[in-house]
């Protein structure tokens, strides 16, 4: 959707009773002036910011002004509009239609979220046991003659594996040569 045909859609909600006052749309016209003035020339500005006329009359002048011009410069009136009033950028009908869910589209945010719930102390739990499952393989393989060298490192290793468990390591390490 374009931004012209989203400020069409917008414009009855923006131009509505107290939705803007007259300091935030001071702000948008000196905004879009000031730092995009090929977007809005001074006399231009002048014009919407003319205190005389009613604050309906100069928004929705606006508007229409913005949307003959074309859509980057209405994109340019949601950047000022979102930089000056954001909660009232993010009730806008548009905005609300663009963050109605896809029921086909993946939401990413919520998909990170249910990857990401367990936290470090699982990671770490798993990462655990696959490297004791795979020290335990690696050890138990009758074609590999690691058996000292393992025990070396289950010996010098109480403050990564717990004591009881070094100890029935140590223990099942002794028992393969017998067997």
């Amino acid at each position: 959707q374009s931004y012209c045909h989203r400020l069409q859609h917008d414009m009855y909600f923006l131009t509505s009773t107290s939705r803007l006052n007259e300091q935030v749309v001071d702000k948008i016209v000196l905004q879009l002036n000031r730092v995009y003035p090929q977007i809005l020339a001074n006399e231009e500005a002048e014009k919407f910011r003319n205190p005389k006329a009613s604050l309906h009359t100069r928004l929705s002048d606006l508007l229409k002004h913005l949307q003959k011009k074309g859509d980057r410069h209405c994109q340019e009136f949601y950047r000022a509009l979102q930089i000056n009033a954001e909660q009232l950028f993010n009730d806008l009908p548009s905005r609300k239609i663009l963050k109605t869910p896809d029921p086909t589209e993946i939401d990413t945010d919520k998909e990170q979220y249910m990857l990401n719930d367990r936290g470090p102390v699982f990671f770490l739990a798993c990462f655990s046991v696959a490297a004791g499952l795979a020290l335990f393989w690696y050890c138990c393989n009758s074609e590999t003659q690691v058996v000292g060298r393992a025990r070396r490192i289950l010996g010098f290793s109480p403050i990564i594996i717990g004591r009881h468990v070094r100890n029935i390591c140590l223990l099942y390490l002794e028992d393969i040569p017998r067997n």
